[in-house]
């Protein structure tokens, strides 16, 4: 969405997309060469492309009221790509505030790029704004939308801790028990990821239960087993399997930051696999 500075047109969410490849670039850099002041620079770009993106769906939400519509950028494929990247990225930088895991910043700001990158460049995708459809006049949207999203952007940190996991289990096992130095200790990752799991399980609770309220009030039903309705049950009950098998036989480490990954994956399914793939209540989030 384009910015006025200057009497120029700048086009804050397309420049904030290679801001976040310069920070994926740092970070990578950083792991690669073990240098700690290229994580410093790629955090201070990161956060950069954040402000960026955070200007732009500001300007695009304005734009909505100067078109006559006046709604949330949340609305349609292109502005909820837009969104759960920048709660991706928000979750990133307070989780990176609590922990200083620096490390963590290249697969999430991999994955920003390419959740803003996809919105900008696929033809799949219609950029434009437009009035929301009946369904979507509701004040549960901002709810519904926003509580799921973070949800998931809590669960992409778990995944990016759990693979970092399998990364220090793969060679501390083949170093005979030489720990990677630039990564955080396995029992740091293992607590994060849990921890995330934890946070990201109650906001997509809060989101099904938000959005079962929404359903009544747009079309008279709780539940109607539409696909996405379908597929976020079933992403809530692998993490609480996670949950159970954590927290009753104090299951950790290798087979937990497996099972953390997996449930990633029926994330993304559930948010961009179901509005793709399959058709229901929820196509209007589709292209």
């Amino acid at each position: 969405m384009y910015i006025i500075i200057g009497g120029h047109q700048i086009n804050a969410l397309g420049i904030a997309t290679f801001v976040y490849v310069g920070a994926m670039f740092l970070y990578l850099f950083g792991l690669v060469f073990k240098r700690k002041t290229l994580d410093v620079t790629g955090f201070a770009v990161f956060v950069s492309a954040f402000l960026l993106e955070t200007v732009g769906l500001i300007a695009r939400w304005v734009r909505s009221y100067h078109l006559g519509y006046g709604h949330i950028p949340i609305t349609n494929l292109y502005e909820s790509l837009i969104f759960l990247s920048w709660t991706i990225a928000l979750t990133y930088i307070i989780v990176d505030l609590k922990y200083k895991i620096r490390k963590l910043g290249f697969p999430i700001s991999l994955t920003a790029f390419v959740f803003m990158a996809y919105a900008s460049f696929s033809t799949n995708v219609d950029t434009r704004i437009e009035p929301l459809v009946p369904a979507l006049k509701s004040n549960w949207l901002i709810f519904h939308v926003v509580t799921s999203f973070f949800g998931y952007a809590f669960f992409a940190l778990a995944f990016g801790a759990s693979v970092f996991y399998l990364i220090s289990h793969w060679y501390t096992k083949h170093t005979n028990g030489k720990a990677l130095s630039y990564l955080p200790p396995m029992k740091v990752l293992d607590d994060m990821s849990y921890k995330l799991i934890i946070i990201g399980e109650v906001l997509l609770a809060i989101g099904i239960i938000t959005g079962a309220a929404w359903a009544d009030y747009a079309w008279g039903r709780y539940w109607s087993w539409d696909p996405k309705e379908t597929w976020s049950l079933i992403t809530f009950l692998i993490y609480i399997v996670y949950v159970h098998l954590r927290y009753s036989w104090g299951w950790h480490g290798r087979a937990a930051a497996i099972f953390a990954i997996i449930g990633f994956l029926f994330v993304l399914f559930t948010y961009l696999g179901v509005n793709l793939v399959l058709s229901g209540l929820h196509s209007y989030g589709s292209a």
